[in-house]
């Protein structure tokens, strides 16, 4: 990639990240403060959350009926979500540490929080922490396969591809073979020398 490319890529990095602090910090501010693990909403709102609440008959007789009749199947993914979820674990944990590859921290990408939102029913909670784990885990192993893509082959596509990971643009161009495999080997020390995620 030559060298605009990636000081763009970049700078646009570095905006999101900016654009992302300034958002958290604003909803930080108008709404909840984290202390720890607990998240802290001002009194106003935490009791606006209490009236808001639906019971769990009124949300029984007033909920979706498909959203009834199809539980069991979005449920039944629990398994092998939890199967897939390890053997990513046990890969990289046995895997990364030969390649010289920064390990990725599970608790960046699967955060439990939502069960804290006082206007959410037990069930309502479940749902929401069940669809954090789901989504999480794609993002912990979308960033496991990622990196492991990185160190074995950093090539893009020839053809568009749609939902590329953050580390694709860093790859060398499709055909670009001339001192490929000392480019190659230059990129495995580069993510040798990668600082672990702060928590």
């Amino acid at each position: 990639m030559d060298t605009r490319i990636r000081d763009l890529v970049a700078q646009i990095g570095a905006l999101e990240d900016e654009l992302r602090s300034a958002l958290h910090e604003r909803e930080s501010r108008v709404m909840f403060t984290i202390r720890g693990k607990r998240i802290e909403f001002e009194r106003e709102i935490s009791e606006a959350h209490k009236r808001l609440k639906r019971g769990f008959f009124r949300w029984l007789v007033t909920d979706r009926g498909q959203n009834l009749i199809t539980g069991p199947i979005i449920y039944g993914m629990a398994i092998p979500m939890a199967l897939f979820d390890l053997c990513l674990s046990i890969y990289q944990l046995s895997c990364f540490p030969i390649y010289g590859i920064a390990k990725v921290r599970r608790a960046d990408y699967i955060v439990f929080d939502r069960h804290q939102l006082g206007y959410l029913n037990f069930i309502e909670r479940f749902h929401c922490e069940y669809c954090a784990y789901g989504n999480g885990l794609m993002a912990y192993a979308t960033e496991i396969l990622a990196r492991t893509e990185q160190y074995f082959c950093p090539i893009k596509h020839a053809r568009k591809v749609v939902g590329t990971h953050t580390r694709y643009e860093n790859f060398l161009q499709y055909g670009e073979s001339p001192d490929y495999h000392a480019k190659l080997e230059a990129i495995r020390v580069a993510m040798g020398k990668e600082p672990p995620a702060a928590g």
